[in-house]
C-alpha cells in the first residue's frame, strides 16, 4: 500500500502549496520511538540539556524570518502574531533551561536515619527521574508555542525525556522545518538528534499512544480526537499518563457594579479578547453573564459596535471554517437567541465574527445547553440575567475550564462570593481582566477540570515539567550508589530539603 501523502495547504485558498512529507506507517512509527528511547543516556545530563535548549532557542530566533513565513503560509496567523509567538516559544525553551540547572524540580527530599523514632526510620533519599519517551501532538492554533518546538516539547526534554512528535496536519512544512532545528540544536549540543523525532498521519497517532515504550503524551486540541487518544493511552495493556488540554469556554461573569462604572471599556475588551485570532484561542471568552438593565444595554452596544468593526478573518483551514459556520447557525437558530452581530460566513474562505444574546434563565433548558459547548471560532455568547440566583443558576451548568473570569467595580460586595463560585470550575481565575495570552512564569497554571484537561497539571510555566517525571526513593543505599544529587555534601548543589 502506497504511502499516503502529507500536503501543506494555504488556508487563504484552501489549495495545496507543497508535498512535504508522507504519513508515518506502523513500522516508522516503532522506529521512530525506538531511536528516541535509544537516547535516553545521552538526555540525563543535565548540563547537555540545558545547552541544548538554549541552542534550540537560539536556532529558532536565527531562523525567526524562515519560520515565521512557513507558518504565516499554513495557517493565516499572520507576521505580527507568529513573530510574537515565536519569541514566546523561544522564551520557554530558555526558561525551561533554567529550570534544569537550578535543579528543584528534582525535588530532593532527604531523611535521616533515626533508629530512635516509632517506628525506625531508615536513611530516606527521594528525588524524581523522567519517565520516557514522551509522545507530544501539535496544535492547530499554535504552530509554534504548542507544536513542535512548544510547552510540551521543551518541558518533556528539560525533564529528560526523549520526544516523539505528531505533526497537526495544518503546518506540515513548519513542524518540519522546527523539528529540524531542534533536531540541529540537538547535535550543536553534544546530543543525539533522536532526541526529538517527527512523525506525520491519523493512523501514526494512534500507533504511537500505543507503542510499548512510549511513557506519556501530551495534547491540544479537540475533546472528541483528545478523548480518543486519552481512552487508547488508559486501555493499553501498561496504562500511561495523558496530559490533553481538550476546550473551554471560559465564562465571564460581569456585575451590576462593574457594569454600571465602565460598561464601554468591558464591551470593548471582550470584542478584542473574542476575536483575536479569529477567536482560536483556547482561552477565548465564550460565554459572557452580563446584567439587564440600562448598564448592560451599554455594554452590549460597545461590544456589538466593536465587533461590528472586525474584518472578516480567514480560519486555520477549511474544515474549520465550516463547522464554525454550521456552527454559529444551529445556535442562531434556538429560540430565544438574538443576533446583535450575525456571526458566519465572511467569503468563500473566510468568517465573520458574532454576537449571540439570549437570557440566562433559557439556558437551564435542555435545548439551549448547546450555548454552553465551545465553538471554535470568532463568536461570544451574552447571556443576561437579572438576579445573583440566575447567575449561580448558569454557572452550575458549566463543565470544567481554563479559565473564568469576573468584572467587578471597587467595593463591589458581590465580588468575593462570585470569586468563590468561579474557583471551582477554571485553572485561571481572572478579576478585570481577559483571558486571551498566558503569560510564561512559574506561577502560571494553564489546565482546569475536565473536559479543559484530562489532568491536574498545566502545560505553561514552570510546573509544566512535573507531567513528565515520577518520584523514586533509595533506602539505606551507600553512598557511592547514589546518584549525585542525593549524595552527601550535595556536590552538585541541588536545592533539597
Amino acid at each position: 500500500m502506497a504511502a499516503e501523502p502529507v500536503w501543506s495547504v494555504d488556508p487563504r485558498t484552501g489549495k495545496p502549496r507543497e508535498q512535504v512529507a508522507v504519513e508515518a506507517t506502523a513500522e516508522e512509527v516503532d522506529q521512530a520511538v525506538r531511536a528516541a528511547q535509544a537516547t535516553r543516556e545521552a538526555l540525563a545530563d543535565r548540563v547537555l540539556r540545558a545547552a541544548f535548549l538554549r541552542t534550540a532557542a537560539d536556532l529558532l530566533d536565527a531562523s525567526g524570518e524562515h519560520v515565521v513565513e512557513a507558518a504565516d503560509a499554513e495557517t493565516a496567523l499572520g507576521p505580527v502574531r507568529l513573530t510574537g509567538e515565536l519569541a514566546r516559544t523561544t522564551a520557554q525553551l530558555r526558561a525551561f533551561a533554567d529550570v534544569v540547572e537550578d535543579g528543584s524540580f528534582l525535588d530532593v527530599r532527604i531523611d535521616r536515619p533515626d533508629p530512635g523514632a516509632i517506628p525506625p526510620r531508615p536513611d530516606l533519599r527521594r528525588w524524581k527521574i523522567p519517565l520516557g519517551v514522551v509522545a507530544v501532538y501539535a496544535a492547530s492554533n499554535f504552530p509554534l508555542a504548542f507544536s513542535v518546538p512548544g510547552g510540551d516539547t521543551a518541558s518533556a526534554l528539560a525533564a529528560g525525556c526523549p520526544v516523539v512528535v505528531k505533526a497537526h496536519p495544518d503546518h506540515p512544512a513548519t513542524s518540519e522545518l522546527c523539528a529540524s532545528l531542534l533536531r540541529r540544536a540537538a547535535a550543536k549540543a553534544g546530543l543525539p538528534e533522536d532526541v526529538v523525532v517527527l512523525v506525520h498521519g491519523f493512523d501514526a497517532g494512534l500507533e504511537l499512544v500505543r507503542h510499548p515504550l512510549v511513557a506519556a503524551a501530551g495534547f491540544t486540541g479537540s475533546i472528541r480526537g483528545g478523548r480518543a487518544l486519552f481512552d487508547a493511552a488508559v486501555a493499553r495493556p501498561v496504562p500511561i499518563p495523558f496530559h490533553g488540554e481538550l476546550g473551554s469556554l471560559n465564562p465571564v461573569v460581569i456585575t451590576e457594579a462593574a457594569a454600571a462604572e465602565r460598561a464601554e471599556e468591558i464591551g470593548a475588551g471582550l470584542a478584542g479578547s473574542m476575536t483575536l485570532g479569529a477567536g482560536q484561542f483556547c482561552t477565548k471568552p465564550g460565554l459572557v453573564l452580563a446584567p439587564r438593565g440600562a448598564d448592560g444595554d451599554r455594554f452590549l452596544d460597545a461590544l456589538t459596535a466593536a465587533v461590528s468593526e472586525t474584518e472578516p478573518a480567514v480560519m486555520l483551514d477549511h474544515r474549520m471554517r465550516d463547522a464554525f459556520v454550521a456552527g454559529v447557525a444551529e445556535r442562531a437558530a434556538l429560540a430565544g437567541v438574538h443576533t446583535p452581530v450575525t456571526p458566519g460566513a465572511g467569503g468563500a474562505h473566510t468568517v465573520s465574527a458574532g454576537v449571540l444574546a439570549v437570557d440566562a434563565a433559557a439556558l437551564s433548558g435542555d435545548g439551549h445547553r448547546l450555548l454552553l459547548e465551545e465553538c471554535f471560532g470568532p463568536v461570544t455568547v451574552v447571556a443576561r440575567y437579572s438576579t445573583r440566583e440566575e447567575v449561580t443558576a448558569v454557572l452550575g451548568l458549566l463543565p470544567g475550564n481554563l479559565t473564568a473570569g469576573l468584572h467587578i467595580a471597587e467595593d463591589d460586595e458581590t465580588a468575593a462570593p462570585l470569586l468563590a463560585e468561579l474557583t471551582p470550575l477554571a485553572g485561571r481565575v481572572l478579576v478585570n481582566g481577559w483571558p486571551t495570552g498566558v503569560a510564561v512564569a512559574p506561577a502560571q497554571h494553564h489546565g482546569g477540570p475536565y473536559p479543559a484537561t484530562t489532568s491536574t497539571s498545566t502545560s505553561v510555566g514552570a510546573t509544566a515539567i512535573e507531567r513528565w517525571l515520577r518520584p523514586v526513593t533509595y533506602q539505606s543505599t551507600p553512598g557511592h550508589l547514589l546518584p549525585p544529587e542525593l549524595r552527601d555534601g550535595n556536590p552538585l548543589g541541588v536545592p533539597r530539603r
